[in-house]
C-alpha cells in the first residue's frame, strides 16, 4: 500500500537534518554554547586574533557555563556525555580554534590526567578551581626535538630524598604562559611519570612564543625546568609509562574531530551567504556552476564529517571506541576542514584574506590543528598499522 511522502524542507545549513539525531538535552547545550560564542567570542575575536592574545578573563565565564572538564564527573565538573562535549567543541571552534583549544587543553589534557590518575588529595586540590576557570592548566609533553616521537623526550626527573628534581624543556604548550598548574611528563628510572607543577615553583619558568600566524588568539609557550624541585606528592600516582600522556591525547583528539567541523561550517556558511549577494557579470556568483560545485562539495563534506563525529561520540558514550577510531576522525575531519576553508576563501576573493570575514582566520588556525595532537602523517600510520598489523614507525 503506497503512502503519500511527507513534504521535506531542505536546509542548506543542515542538509541531512542531523539535528533530528540529537536529544533535547544535547540541543539545549549546543544552543547555549552557540549563544555564548555569538555574544562573547565573535564580537572580540578579530581584535584578539590581530593582537595575538587570549582574554584570560574569559576563563571564568567559560567555566560558569560548565564547559571546563565538562565530560568528567565530580569535583565541580558537569559530567556530560561525550556527544555533548563534542557539540560544545564544534560551536567553540566555529568561533575560533583558540577558544576550543583552551577548553580542550584545560579539560582533556590538564584536568583529565588529574581526574584519571591523580590521588584524591590532588583531585580535591585542583579540579574544582579548574572547572570554575579560576585556575588554568596546561599539558607539557612535546619538546623541541620530540614532537611526533614523545618516547624520545629528554625531560627527566630524579629522586632526591623524598623530593623529585625535574629538568628539561617543553615546547608549543597551549596555555603555558597563563597556566596556574602544568602537567609535565618526564622520564624517570621507573618509566614516564606525570608531575603536577604549580606556577611559582622554584626552577620552573615559561616563555611565550610570539610572531605566530596561526592560533593567534591562544597562548603558546615554552616550559623550562631547571633543577625544579617538587615534593613527593607532586607525581600522579595512578599511571606509569606512555599510556598516561597518550590517553590524554586521545581525549583531546576526540574534541578536535568535532571542532574542525565547526571551523569548516563557519567558512561554508560565510561563503554561502556571500555567494548570494556578491554580483559579477550582473548576477550573484552563487548562480555560477563552478561556485555551486564548490559550495556543494563543502556542504557534503561537512555533513559527512559531523555524522562521523556524532557516530564516534555515540561509540565513546557506549564505551566501544578505540584510539584508532579517534585517529580516523581526526585525520578525515581536519583534512576536509582545511580544504573547505581554502575553497571558501576563493569564493570570497580578495575579501577572503581580511579579518572582516572569518575564513582566512579559520584557514590559518587549521594549519595548526592539522599538526597538533598528532600530525596527519602519524594518524595515517596509526590507521595503517590497524588495518595491516604492520608497524611503519618505531
Amino acid at each position: 500500500m503506497s503512502t503519500s511522502p511527507k513534504k521535506v524542507t531542505l536546509k542548506p545549513k543542515d542538509f541531512l537534518d542531523i539535528d533530528a539525531l540529537l536529544s533535547p538535552e544535547e540541543k539545549m547545550l549546543r544552543d547555549t554554547v552557540r549563544q555564548f560564542v555569538g555574544e562573547r567570542v565573535l564580537p572580540g575575536i578579530e581584535k584578539w586574533f590581530e593582537a595575538g592574545e587570549f582574554p584570560r578573563e574569559m576563563a571564568t565565564e567559560i567555566g560558569s557555563i560548565g564547559l571546563l572538564g565538562m565530560h568528567l564527573e565530580g569535583y565541580g565538573c558537569a559530567g556530560t556525555s561525550a556527544v555533548s562535549y563534542g557539540l560544545a567543541c564544534l560551536e567553540l571552534e566555529a568561533g575560533d580554534s583558540g577558544f576550543r583549544s583552551f577548553v580542550s587543553v584545560q579539560g582533556s589534557l590538564a584536568m583529565f590526567p588529574i581526574w584519571k590518575f591523580g590521588s584524591e588529595e590532588q583531585k580535591e586540590q585542583w579540579l574544582p578551581g579548574m572547572a570554575a576557570g579560576e585556575l588554568i592548566g596546561c599539558f607539557g609533553l612535546t619538546e623541541p626535538d620530540a614532537g611526533s616521537d614523545p618516547n624520545s623526550m629528554r625531560t627527566h626527573a630524579k629522586k632526591d630524598g623524598d623530593d623529585w628534581i625535574l629538568n628539561g624543556t617543553k615546547m608549543w604548550i597551549t596555555n603555558g604562559g597563563i597556566a596556574d598548574v602544568s602537567i609535565v611528563w618526564a622520564k624517570t628510572e621507573g618509566g614516564v611519570r606525570g608531575f603536577i607543577v604549580p606556577r611559582g615553583t622554584p626552577g620552573f619558568t615559561t616563555r611565550d612564543i610570539h610572531r605566530k600566524l596561526s592560533l593567534r588568539a591562544s597562548v603558546t609557550s615554552e616550559l623550562i625546568m631547571d633543577d625544579c624541585r617538587l615534593p613527593a606528592d607532586a607525581v600522579l600516582p595512578g599511571v606509569t609509562g606512555m599510556k598516561g600522556p597518550l590517553s590524554c591525547l586521545s581525549e583531546a583528539r576526540y574534541g578536535i574531530v568535532w571542532g574542525a567541523m565547526g571551523a569548516a561550517r563557519s567558512c561554508y556558511e560565510t561563503a554561502l551567504e556571500y555567494s548570494k549577494t556578491r554580483k559579477q557579470f550582473d548576477t550573484p556568483i552563487g548562480g555560477f556552476q563552478l561556485t555551486q560545485q564548490k559550495l556543494v562539495n563543502m556542504m557534503v563534506e561537512i555533513n559527512k564529517g559531523i555524522l562521523l563525529a556524532l557516530h564516534l561520540g555515540r561509540m565513546k558514550d557506549d564505551g566501544v571506541i578505540a584510539p584508532e577510531h579517534v585517529s580516523f576522525g581526526k585525520l578525515n575531519n581536519v583534512r576536509e576542514a582545511i580544504k573547505i576553508a581554502r575553497e571558501a576563501r576563493t569564493i570570497l576573493g580578495a575579501n577572503g584574506i581580511t579579518l572582516e570575514y572569518p575564513v582566512i582566520r579559520h584557514a590559518n588556525n587549521l594549519e595548526s590543528v592539522l599538526t597538533y595532537e598528532g600530525t596527519s602523517e602519524i594518524h595515517t600510520l596509526i590507521l595503517g598499522k590497524a588495518i595491516t598489523g604492520l608497524e611503519a614507525f618505531s
